[in-house]
């Protein structure tokens, strides 16, 4: 069994018609599910999060920061 888990569920993810932990027989369909989710999520959403798919065990983790402090420290000098 695989599941694909979205950490922080935002207020766009609250109102989207998707479901956090769901539960698939193989890995690919839950790989397909995690990475269309994450496409759509940083498309659709407000854009003031981004999203990244982590793969944990049999967990694809989705997790969520701010747009624009993945991969800074936010020191104003990574630019």
């Amino acid at each position: 069994m695989f599941t694909v888990n979205v950490e922080k569920e935002c207020g766009c993810f609250k109102k989207s018609d998707f479901s956090n932990n769901m539960s698939f027989e193989n890995k690919d369909d839950a790989l397909l599910q995690a990475l269309n989710m994450v496409k759509e999520m940083n498309q659709d959403f407000c854009q003031k999060h981004e999203f990244t798919l982590q793969e944990v065990g049999n967990t694809f983790s989705i997790s969520m920061e701010e747009r624009g402090k993945s991969g800074c420290c936010g020191g104003g000098h990574c630019g």
